[in-house]
């Protein structure tokens, strides 16, 4: 097996096919949206990625922007006081023994496409039963390495494991310069609001340098779910302030002179999360398995950037040492020549 198809061109889907280039593949990203559509677009996601997910990008020497992002050095919880007002019921926070990073994707993507690009091949264009037939007729492996879209949406959801009908958060993402360090080190701030949801905020890079995003995710119906009739960027900061004047105090002194980085640099949204059956069947007879598709979970918050990292990284590494083995198994003796095998008939299968 030598040519290898991706679908899906996010932190799973690039950092995969980087590495099996790395392994000698023949490799192709077929993704929907170009280098610069993802520079110029909306911000895509909270990414922020621990040490075990930052190793791999090390070792693959895909962290080109390590000395520039801001560190967050640690954890922290607060609970506010349910009988004082502007009091904490709990407030705590501890280092980490590495630092974790956060790179907006518009930052990280377009480099790592443009890196496919010159070792491999990247396909620009949307994908549908039809191309997967044909992906799957051209090369020896169809991996699809996406969360949502179109092609996602083929694959049945899965009732027994799918727990939520409804989304659970309204969820948003604000990007913003000026917030107020807290002391003695950096952090992921992490706000429990009872009742109304969650607010976290954290150190990041993103097109016009550090900052930091703030997440919120409100549950539905409740005050924090707010954000259908925000039209505009100003109005969209203006909300996540009222947010926290509101409800977090001393995040709110952090943030009286913040401003946005840039007018795309906010995101709000609602989904439920999804577990999808791991195998579809073409038209064709062919089957197609699923790699990072098979959970769709908070693509907002910062969980699944490393999950997905660190599960394609697996998989690569799964792939090498079984080709490893057949080389080992099939080392031909002396004087013998090895026979080629021929394509199977039903093929490109990745599976969880």
């Amino acid at each position: 097996m030598r040519k290898i198809a991706i679908v899906g061109g996010g932190q799973a889907g690039l950092s995969l096919a980087l590495a099996l280039l790395d392994e000698g593949y023949e490799v192709s990203v077929v993704t929907n949206r170009t280098p610069d559509d993802i520079r110029a677009g909306r911000v895509m996601s909270s990414q922020c990625m621990f040490d075990a997910a930052l190793q791999i990008e090390r070792d693959l020497g895909l962290n080109h922007w390590e000395k520039d992002c801001p560190p967050v050095e640690g954890i922290g919880l607060t609970v506010p006081h349910p009988e004082e007002q502007g009091a904490k019921l709990i407030d705590w926070s501890a280092r980490l023994d590495r630092y974790a990073q956060s790179v907006d994707y518009r930052v990280k993507m377009p480099v790592w496409m443009q890196e496919v690009e010159q070792r491999g091949k990247l396909v620009i264009e949307e994908v549908g039963v039809a191309e997967l037939e044909k992906l799957a007729e051209d090369n020896d492996l169809v991996i699809l390495a996406a969360g949502k879209g179109e092609v996602v949406r083929l694959f049945e959801r899965d009732a027994p494991r799918s727990a939520f009908h409804k989304p659970m958060r309204a969820l948003a993402l604000t990007y913003v310069k000026g917030l107020e360090p807290v002391p003695d080190y950096s952090r992921v701030a992490f706000n429990l609001i009872p009742g109304v949801g969650e607010y976290f905020v954290f150190p990041s890079l993103t097109t016009t340098g550090p900052c930091d995003i703030m997440v919120f995710e409100g549950v539905p119906g409740g005050p924090m779910d707010c954000w259908g009739d925000v039209k505009t960027p100003q109005a969209h900061l203006a909300q996540s302030k009222r947010i926290l004047d509101t409800y977090l105090p001393w995040e709110a002194a952090r943030a009286r002179h913040v401003d946005l980085t840039d007018p795309n640099g906010i995101l709000a949204g609602t989904f439920a999360p999804t577990v999808r059956k791991p195998v579809l069947t073409l038209p064709s007879g062919k089957l197609l398995g699923l790699r990072t598709v098979g959970r769709l979970v908070d693509e907002l918050a910062f969980v699944s950037a490393p999950a997905a990292h660190i599960e394609t990284a697996r998989y690569g590494r799964a792939m090498s040492a079984a080709r490893e083995r057949h080389r080992q198994r099939f080392r031909p003796s002396p004087g013998i020549v090895p026979m080629v095998a021929g394509r199977a008939s039903v093929r490109k299968v990745c599976v969880e």
